[in-house]
């Protein structure tokens, strides 16, 4: 049985490029770094960022990560340049902003249960909820 998220990586071009990024701007932890890979850790977020050519995908598969609520607003000033990839229309305050390498990032204030009771209360055509 999957108990969660065990590590992400993520395939970047400049390592120092998206060490700021990742590091600086989200405020990850870097815990290790070898010439051509890191390894930062946020909250049970283990990432990797491994050198090499990336290569994004094209469709809605993006990489959502949460902050508490108080961070939000600064989060989001502090990523005020980062390229946006989506407008928000989910039930809960989202960024959605690309990193250096084009990989789609989502910053999101909500949680499995408040998406859930949002559907409850508006349903999709032919969604069933468990």
């Amino acid at each position: 049985m999957i108990t969660g998220v065990n590590h992400v990586t993520l395939v970047v071009r400049d390592l120092d490029r998206s060490l700021s990024f990742w590091h600086e701007a989200l405020g990850l932890r870097l815990r290790a770094r070898a010439e051509r890979m890191a390894y930062l850790e946020g909250g049970s977020l283990w990432l990797c960022l491994e050198c090499g050519t990336p290569a994004p995908a094209r469709d809605d598969s993006h990489l959502a990560l949460s902050c508490a609520p108080e961070d939000f607003a600064r989060l989001e000033a502090r990523l005020a340049g980062a390229p946006r990839w989506k407008a928000n229309r989910s039930e809960g305050a989202s960024l959605y902003l690309l990193d250096p390498d084009g990989h789609k990032i989502e910053i999101h204030l909500g949680t499995l249960g408040s998406r859930l009771a949002h559907y409850r209360a508006s349903r999709p055509e032919g969604m069933e909820i468990y």
